[in-house]
């Protein structure tokens, strides 16, 4: 699914990533033991040429991924040549990422933050959503046959959900293909670690579809924005502000999707319906 990224792009890294499932033991209704499988959360915090940003609690599968992402959708960092170093230490729960000129107006960026609604409570700048507004993303035409075939395909992931349930997943679509699929404890997440995948990938998302499984609120509508992605595939629903967002910025929002069933709650002009149900 992942092949290794350009080397020429890539900053220095550690590859930290953590197992996302353990092993315990729960007793049934009936009062016997089982062995089940649990998803890990730990907290990493993230700090920037030496300076804390904000602590992220997370299954540490992608840890670097999520770090740059982390910073590439609050619009700390604008291009992945500016990073010269992501470090993780599991031992002191940190990632320190060292940058070639360090951050402009570092002050001002963090005195407005908005709490969101992201499962583990996101964080958004007030610099990201100002941003947000300045973006108008190019229509993407998809056929329903083609949405079918993604949704087919999304079914055979998930496999931290189907061992431990617990967690949310993410993917970059492309083409009929599953480019990347991260899963963590919050959606907003894994939403930074496919942004970080695709830095380092140097994937271009003018013509992918991003899916999560988790609802489709303002944040993920500005981190799929960022990422230059057109189209925003859910199995959950989607909120007033997210679909507002998405319709100013021209993102193709589609929710309630599973087996042969979806809405389209924003762009269905550029959705051909080649396919309809029986």
């Amino acid at each position: 699914m992942l092949n290794n990224p350009p080397a020429a792009f890539l900053p220095k890294m550690t590859q930290a990533g953590l197992k996302p499932t353990y092993a315990v033991t729960a007793y049934d209704e009936r009062g016997l033991a089982r062995e089940v499988n649990i998803a890990g959360e730990t907290p990493l915090t993230l700090f920037v040429d030496g300076r804390e940003l904000v602590t992220l609690m997370t299954l540490g599968t992608f840890p670097e991924a999520l770090a740059i992402g982390y910073l590439r959708n609050q619009r700390f960092i604008e291009r992945i040549d500016e990073l010269v170093e992501v470090c993780v230490d599991w031992t002191r729960e940190r990632v320190d990422v060292k940058t070639a000129r360090g951050i402009e107006n570092w002050e001002a960026r963090l005195q407005h933050r908005t709490v969101t609604t992201g499962c583990g409570q996101g964080t958004v700048f007030s610099c990201s959503i100002n941003k947000t507004y300045e973006i108008h993303l190019p229509a993407l035409t998809l056929t329903q046959s083609y949405l079918y075939h993604l949704l087919a395909l999304l079914a055979e992931y998930n496999e931290v959900y189907r061992q431990a349930g617990a967690v949310h997943g993410c993917a970059l679509c492309r083409a009929g293909e599953i480019l990347a699929f991260v899963e963590d404890v919050g959606r907003h997440n894994a939403a930074d670690a496919i942004a970080g995948l695709m830095w380092l990938h140097q994937w271009s998302g003018q013509d992918m579809v991003f899916y999560t499984t988790g609802r489709l609120t303002s944040e993920i509508v500005m981190k799929t924005a960022y990422m230059g992605i057109p189209v925003l595939l859910s199995r959950s629903g989607v909120t007033q502000m997210g679909l507002e967002l998405a319709t100013e910025i021209g993102v193709t929002m589609i929710a309630r999707a599973k087996g042969q069933h979806f809405l389209i709650y924003n762009g269905v002009k550029n959705i051909i319906f080649d396919a309809s149900p029986v």
